[in-house]
Parts: structure tokens; C-alpha cells; sequence
């Protein structure tokens, strides 16, 4: 399969979010009830679904986890060093540290299906179900002193949630009800296609009124410094290709839009999280082919 079939599906997907967006009137009340759908109800479901019935053999997929949390704790690593040499107002550089590490969970579970099937889902939810409290627990606790706490904002998290109760429901060697296993099969597909077209939506290219160096700063970390790393550490570790390719199509994907969401709810500067959201998925379009090729 070329890259470009790998890749296609998804950022046309992207684009008709674009197009929808812009050529409709269905008002912002459809496009945040839709986001909402998806971010509490039909992406847990996939989340939940994919880590429930994931073998957890640690033997064959313990390098790969360590590989991936060893990208996150780069990335937001990266992110922090970065706090001395940019001037900005306040609470906008703890809004954007969180871009240099967050990942858009929707195009990993699309691109991994793409690459691996079933096989290669089921490694990216496994490695999300890790990822995800500590990319959480770092952007949140960069954002946290302007609401509420650490531990409420990360228990009230779906996709923390959804990853977790997944996990123990499979270490506790339970098994899905084939009728619950298909609806939630249904809801997880549903939400990849969703999600993907609500990124196209959520694209904005205002908000670069300031900080333009930290704004470049923080998309090379997450679209070429960190890639290059876990390509690194997946040959360091010796992973098989397909795992290889996973570890590194996880790194190389742009920022979540999620953390436009949690940078407006926590007080945070919306505005510019949302310019290097867009940014980096635009520029994603470049980068994600040559990492992909890199990894074939």
C-alpha cells in the first residue's frame, strides 16, 4: 500500500470537515453538539473496545510502551524547556506547551488501521491507553492553577476513562458480550470518521498575533524532533517493522484538537492553541508522508 492510499482517506476526511464548515449554515450549536457526541460517548466507546480486547502480552509489546511513554516524556520535556526563551503573555505559554506533546487520537487509530489493520489498532489503542494520563496529567497540570484541581480534571477525562476502565476490564480476564462487542465496534468506526471530519471543522488560521517563534517552536518539536526520536529509539529497542511504524506514526502526528478545548475551559489562550493546532495539521500533510516513508 502506497503512502499516499495510507494517507488520502483521512485528509479528505480532514477537508470535507473544511468544506462542511464553511459551505453550510448548520450553526455552531450542530458543530459542538457533534463534538461533544464524539468526544464523550462515540470515541470512548472505540478507546474502551480496542484496550478491552487487546492481548496485554508485555513480553512482545513491553518495548513498544516504553518506547512511546519515552516520546511523551520527550516531547513535554521539550515543550518546558522552551519557557526561558519566549516572552508571552500569561497562561500562553502554558497553553502551548501542551501542543508539543498532545496527539490527535482520531487520525491514530485511522492511520493505524491503514498500516496494520486490526493488528496495528490494536498496538495504537494499547499505546494510547498509556499515553493518554500522562499527556493528560502534563497539560492539564501546565493549565491547572486557573480552575479546579489536578486530580477532578483528570477524573472527570473520557478518554482517561474510557483507556483505563478498558485495561482493567482485559487484565481481569474478562470478555466483551458478543452483542456489546459489535455496538461498540459500530460506535468506535462511527467515531473515526466523525472525529476526523470534526478536525477539518475545528481548523482556524486566526490567533498568531503573538508568538510566532514559540508557535515554529513548539510544531517542530511534535512534527519533526520527536518523530526523529522514536525513529531512534524503535531501532535502539530492535521493534519489529510493524510495531516500528506505529511508534513513529504516533510521534509524527499533529496536535490534538482537544487542546484547544481544554486551553479555553481552563482559562488559557483559545486563540493561539488554535492557530498551532491548524498549523501543525496543515503542515502535517508534508512531514507525516516522509516519516511514513522512512518507516516502510
Amino acid at each position: 500500500m502506497s503512502i499516499i492510499t495510507i494517507l488520502l482517506p483521512d485528509f479528505s476526511l480532514i477537508l470535507l470537515g473544511v468544506i462542511l464548515m464553511r459551505a453550510t449554515k448548520w450553526g455552531p450549536e450542530f458543530w459542538a453538539g457533534m463534538e461533544k457526541m464524539v468526544y464523550f460517548v462515540l470515541f470512548p466507546a472505540l478507546l474502551f473496545y480496542s484496550t478491552a480486547r487487546t492481548p496485554l502480552d508485555f513480553s512482545v509489546t513491553g518495548k513498544l510502551i516504553q518506547a512511546a511513554l519515552l516520546v511523551v516524556a520527550s516531547g513535554i520535556l521539550l515543550g518546558w524547556l522552551a519557557k526561558p526563551l519566549f516572552t508571552v503573555k500569561p497562561m500562553s505559554f502554558e497553553s502551548a506547551v501542551q501542543t508539543a506533546f498532545r496527539f490527535n487520537s482520531y487520525m491514530a487509530l485511522a492511520l493505524a488501521f491503514r498500516l496494520g489493520g486490526d493488528a496495528g489498532t490494536s498496538m495504537m489503542a494499547l499505546i494510547m491507553g498509556f499515553a493518554i494520563p500522562l499527556c493528560n496529567m502534563a497539560a492539564v497540570h501546565a493549565l491547572v492553577h486557573k480552575s479546579g484541581g489536578l486530580l477532578r480534571e483528570l477524573a472527570r477525562n473520557p478518554l482517561l476513562l474510557a483507556t483505563g476502565s478498558g485495561v482493567l476490564f482485559n487484565l481481569a480476564g474478562l470478555h466483551l458480550p458478543e452483542v456489546l462487542g459489535v455496538v461498540l465496534s459500530r460506535m468506535g468506526n462511527a467515531s473515526i470518521a466523525l472525529g476526523l471530519i470534526m478536525v477539518g471543522a475545528g481548523l482556524r488560521l486566526s490567533g498568531l498575533a503573538e508568538a510566532k517563534g514559540m508557535s515554529a517552536y513548539m510544531i517542530a518539536v511534535k512534527l519533526l524532533a520527536i518523530p526523529a526520536l522514536a525513529l531512534a529509539l524503535g531501532g535502539w529497542y530492535g521493534l519489529p517493522p510493524l510495531q516500528l511504524q506505529i511508534l513513529v506514526t504516533f510521534a509524527a502526528l499533529p496536535t490534538a484538537s482537544s487542546a484547544y478545548v481544554l486551553a479555553t475551559r481552563m482559562g488559557g489562550n483559545g486563540p493561539l492553541v488554535a492557530f498551532i493546532i491548524t498549523a501543525g495539521t496543515l503542515a502535517s500533510i508534508a512531514t507525516l508522508p516522509v516519516w511514513l516513508l522512512l518507516v516502510r
